[in-house]
């Protein structure tokens, strides 16, 4: 399985679609469920990438507890005869649009997962023709850049939308880049990982600690030396949360790129030094 798949499921009994592009987690159309758990009734609203544990509820999932979940169309109870491996709670299938189905456990904090597909060639070629082979190909990944040239016959290098940007630590120099994907250690109550798209303004990210949405992150350091990425002079050009530093190349060095840390933000930007001789495309804030 691709890093960062958005994955569009369906109600096993219903077939009706449970995707909802009106609420987003991780950046992405959720899948909106009904819930129950002890005694409590409410809507949760998973995150549709692929190893997130990310979502969005109006209730409160004691840890521990089994959760029954119903479709948002049709009420049905969606469970299933099969047992977690882990923990023993049923587990809870959905249908992918690609064919196969995807398994949860319906127990509250437990992380086990599967996916299944019907014809294992039949999806892979829908994959690769929705994603490519390093993730969701929002936009035409390109590592051209192009000048455009103002009034006063200043040129300004252009970073394109969907560009690779090569990624590294500020401190020690490392590349963040693992397996293609840019990722960042992160401490919120536990600590983990935040993987994200290293492509300019694809925005799909990942983590492997839960982090509600619109709240920030504590701490965003690197994965390599442990040095703090967040620094204390600046603030988002958004919303004012804290934001985290990293560093990209472009032309013959390397440039301070700024990213938010309030979950969802999709704002980042350049130094202002840097903004003089380069521009990042579609960022309206820098």
């Amino acid at each position: 399985m691709y890093e960062l798949i958005s994955l569009k499921l369906k109600c096993p009994v219903c077939g009706e679609s449970l995707m909802n592009k009106d609420y987003l987690v991780d950046n992405e159309p959720s899948i909106s469920l009904k819930v129950e758990i002890s005694n409590k009734k409410g809507t949760i609203r998973l995150s549709s990438i692929y190893g997130s544990y990310n979502h969005i509820v109006d209730i409160d999932l004691p840890s521990g507890n089994i959760a029954k979940f119903y479709c948002p169309h049709c009420n049905a109870h969606i469970t299933s005869d099969s047992e977690c491996l882990t923990c023993g709670a049923p587990m809870v299938p959905f249908y992918l649009d690609m064919g196969g189905k995807v398994s949860i456990c319906s127990r509250s904090g437990c992380k086990n997962h599967f996916v299944e597909f019907e014809d294992l060639s039949i999806a892979l070629n829908k994959l690769y023709q929705e994603y490519g082979f390093s993730g969701k190909a929002f936009l035409k990944p390109t590592t051209e850049k192009k000048t455009i040239k103002k009034e006063i016959d200043e040129t300004k290098e252009i970073i394109e939308s969907g560009t690779f940007l090569q990624a590294y630590c500020p401190y020690c120099k490392k590349s963040l880049l693992e397996g293609d994907m840019l990722k960042l250690k992160i401490t919120n109550g536990e600590s983990g990982y935040l993987i994200l798209s290293p492509y300019l303004n694809v925005f799909t990210s990942r983590s492997t600690i839960f982090l509600p949405e619109d709240k920030t992150i504590k701490d965003v350091k690197c994965f390599h030396c442990d040095s703090e990425l967040i620094v204390t002079d600046k603030k988002c050009g958004k919303c004012g949360s804290p934001i985290a530093k990293i560093s990209i190349s472009a032309r013959t060095k390397l440039l301070d790129f700024y990213i938010c840390t309030k979950k969802g933000c999709k704002w980042h930007g350049l130094s202002e030094d840097d903004l003089y001789d380069i521009k990042l495309e579609d960022s309206d804030e820098w």
